[in-house]
C-alpha cells in the first residue's frame, strides 16, 4: 500500500514539473501576406516567412521584428510576451513561486501584411522643362546649359 502511494506521489510531482516547464516556453506563428518574406529577430537572419518561433522569456519581454521582401516596403514590429495568459504557468505559480514569470505568453499567430513599394511615375510637372534664368542663360531642371 506505501509503494502505490509513494509512485502516486511520485506521478503528481513529475506532472507537476512537467506542466511547469513546458508552462515557460511560449510559441507562435509569423506569417506574412505574401509568405516568404525574410524574418529578422533583434536584427538577426531567422529564416522566411510562415515561421515558427519559441522562447522562454519572461512576462514583458520584447523582441524586435523586420520582415523584408523584395518589392515590398520593410515592416518593422515587436513581438511581446504579455499577450494572453498561460493557465499552466498560473497553476505551477500556486505551488512555486517563479513560474509566476512566465504567466503570460504569445498569441498563437501573428499575421503582417506588407505594403507594395511605391512605385515612382513621373507626370507632365515632373518632367524637365527649359528654364531661363535673369541673365538670360538657359538650363534644363537646374543644370546651367551654356
Amino acid at each position: 500500500m506505501c509503494r502505490n502511494s509513494f509512485l502516486m506521489k511520485s506521478a503528481a510531482l513529475l506532472m507537476a514539473v512537467a506542466v511547469l516547464f513546458a508552462s515557460c516556453s511560449s510559441s507562435t506563428l509569423i506569417q506574412s501576406d505574401p509568405s516568404g518574406a525574410k524574418v529578422y529577430m533583434n536584427g538577426e537572419y531567422k529564416g522566411t516567412t510562415p515561421y515558427s518561433y519559441s522562447d522562454t522569456k519572461i512576462v514583458g519581454s520584447t523582441t524586435e521584428i523586420r520582415l523584408e521582401k523584395e518589392g515590398f516596403e520593410p515592416l518593422y514590429t515587436f513581438l511581446s510576451r504579455d499577450e494572453s495568459a498561460d493557465v499552466g504557468a498560473i497553476i505551477g505559480g500556486l505551488f512555486f513561486l517563479f513560474p509566476f514569470l512566465w504567466t503570460m505568453k504569445y498569441n498563437p499567430t501573428h499575421t503582417y501584411e506588407l505594403r507594395p513599394l511605391a512605385t515612382a511615375s513621373l507626370t507632365k510637372t515632373d518632367q524637365p522643362a527649359m528654364m531661363t534664368d535673369a541673365n538670360g542663360n538657359k538650363y534644363i531642371s537646374g543644370v546651367l546649359n551654356d
